[in-house]
């Protein structure tokens, strides 16, 4: 059967004999349109021309495949980053304690409460603070009018100087009295201040109520916890790392913290590492925020931190090859394609840059680079006998 396109033609030199069964030449239909007859008996050779023009196109559509396979890899600078799970925690609590013994009283305070600093929050009262009242007011009363009785001596003292009655030296005695009379005064007077300001309990600082310890009408003991406060901007991050990135986290490097529902990214800054390592290998590192954070204790999240700036080489990422716990790529070379021992490091998006083993201008092997680094296994494999 003729092909699609050519049909049977007679050439016009051939006997009537030979006409009865006419050679056959595959001739493409689009060569009848116009032309002598007689050219048209030369369409196999065109064919073939046809055919190693495709061969030519095909070949050239493989080269290019081939070099769409191979990238040429470029250094880029990278920062190096470390995240970690981060804890929003108190920095330290503090407890607030009775300084003397007695009974609370008008204690109205809730845990969730925020207070103010000094911040009257109960009174100490019983019959121990009440007798230690009476007293150091009795003392200020009675230092009150040994003042007056000095000062009236003393003005006697002054008129009978005036009117040669007196010495200097009796006037000057008579202020001494006077000024006597006047610090004991002054130091009775301070200790009834004293002791009202140590029978009312204030808050110290600003800060949250924690926990209340005590309840109102409870006798306590001096030094006894009543409550505890975490102070309003003593909060910080807790992140914990391992390995080397561990190692390689310093005191001041910065970063951020993105909350854990990722509405709120709060710079912040290493302050602290605690040097010592948890149970499970971690070690501590504490964070303080680098402005005004407003996160609650609690709050969680992931901390990253930036490391110092490297220049690593970029290569995709499916370029790369685990085999018997060691990374590979396969790198193109004039001899043909070679693998190349390489240490992976930090990932951006569809790029993993290359701590060691490659070089910036090296064409590594990307499309199917698996297959090909694993082809000598099946090419070195005998089957049993």
């Amino acid at each position: 059967m003729p092909g699609a396109g050519c049909v049977w033609r007679e050439r016009p030199s051939l006997r009537y004999a030979e006409r009865a069964k006419p050679p056959r030449h595959f001739v493409p239909f689009s060569l009848l349109l116009d032309g002598d007859a007689a050219d048209r008996s030369f369409c196999p050779a065109i064919i073939v021309c046809l055919l190693m023009n495709v061969g030519l196109l095909l070949a050239a559509n493989l080269a290019r495949a081939a070099d769409a396979n191979v990238v040429a890899v470029q250094a880029r600078i990278v920062t190096s980053q470390f995240e970690a799970y981060a804890q929003v925690e108190p920095i330290a609590v503090l407890p607030v304690r009775a300084a003397e013994t007695g009974v609370i009283t008008g204690l109205k305070i809730f845990p969730g409460d925020a207070l103010k600093a000094g911040q009257k929050l109960a009174e100490l009262g019983g019959p121990e603070i009440a007798a230690r009242l009476a007293q150091d007011e009795a003392a200020v009363n009675s230092a009150r009018r040994n003042l007056t009785n000095a000062r009236k001596a003393l003005a006697i003292q002054q008129e009978k100087l005036a009117a040669h009655l007196s010495t200097r030296q009796s006037v000057l005695q008579a202020e001494s009295a006077a000024a006597q009379a006047q610090a004991a005064l002054d130091t009775a007077q301070a200790q009834l201040r004293a002791l009202r300001q140590l029978i009312t309990v204030k808050a110290p600082i600003a800060g949250a109520v924690l926990a209340v310890n005590v309840a109102a009408g409870e006798r306590v003991g001096a030094g006894q916890t009543l409550l505890t406060l975490q102070p309003a901007d003593r909060l910080w991050l807790k992140a914990v790392y391992y390995g080397a990135d561990a190692a390689a986290v310093k005191v001041g490097m910065a970063g951020q913290f993105t909350s854990a529902g990722g509405e709120e990214v709060i710079p912040v800054k290493v302050s602290a590492i605690f040097g010592s390592l948890q149970p499970d290998g971690g070690e501590s590192v504490g964070l303080v925020a680098a402005a005004s954070s407003g996160w609650l204790n609690g709050e969680s999240g992931t901390v990253t931190l930036n490391g110092p700036a490297r220049s690593l080489v970029a290569v995709p990422t499916r370029a790369l090859i685990l085999d018997q716990g060691h990374w590979w790529v396969l790198v193109h070379t004039a001899k043909g394609n070679q693998p190349r021992l390489v240490t992976p490091g930090p990932a951006r998006g569809w790029q993993t840059f290359i701590e060691r083993g490659l070089e910036p201008g090296a064409e590594v092997v990307v499309e199917h680079a698996y297959l090909e680094f694993h082809r000598r296994i099946s090419q070195d494999y005998q089957p049993p006998d």
